[in-house]
């Protein structure tokens, strides 16, 4: 499925952000994720992050109006039209000038925003409880249930054991 920026690769940048180890370099991870125009990334600015990152992952627990609204409202918002680097023009909803973590902040919100207003139901959390990771589900059927093949493949080994353990029992 494809979303447009800010439901798609801000809401991607949202996952990256939950998914990351606490240690992770936060201007690499934003380099990764193809964030740009990247500035520094201070103690300040990474302390803020890091406490906004918290927040993002609530919408993936339980994504709802009042919560994304209340995200938006924490940010310093200011949508407007942008053309730099020779792209076509789209929206930016925060200052170029403003500080790295404002702009992420604004960023990830709207994203998580606008994909919640296309498709609520492709903010997803793995589906195996001993897993932490969030995802987005670009799926074309929008039916993911993990975050992984991994996950997915763990918990179906899981459940096939399992069966094959009763139906073992059954025969003895």
């Amino acid at each position: 499925m494809h979303f447009n920026p800010y439901g798609g690769a801000a809401a991607e940048l949202a996952v990256r952000l939950v998914n990351a180890d606490p240690g992770q370099d936060l201007a690499l991870l934003l380099a990764e994720a193809g964030y740009r125009p990247i500035g520094a990334v201070g103690p300040r600015q990474a302390d803020a992050l890091r406490r906004w990152t918290r927040r993002l992952e609530e919408v993936f627990r339980a994504p709802g109006v009042e919560l994304l609204n209340s995200l938006l409202a924490e940010t310093t918002s200011r949508p407007y039209i942008s053309t730099h680097d020779g792209r076509t023009p789209h929206l930016h909803y925060a200052a170029e000038s403003a500080p790295i973590d404002e702009r992420v902040k604004a960023y990830t919100a709207a994203g998580l925003a606008e994909l919640f207003c296309a498709a609520p139901n492709r903010i997803g959390r793995c589906a195996r409880p001993e897993c932490p990771q969030v995802f987005v589900d670009t799926s074309r059927n929008g039916r993911r249930r993990f975050c992984s093949d991994r996950c997915a493949n763990r918990v179906n080994v899981a459940r096939h054991r399992s069966r094959t353990a009763q139906r073992q029992k059954m025969i003895t």
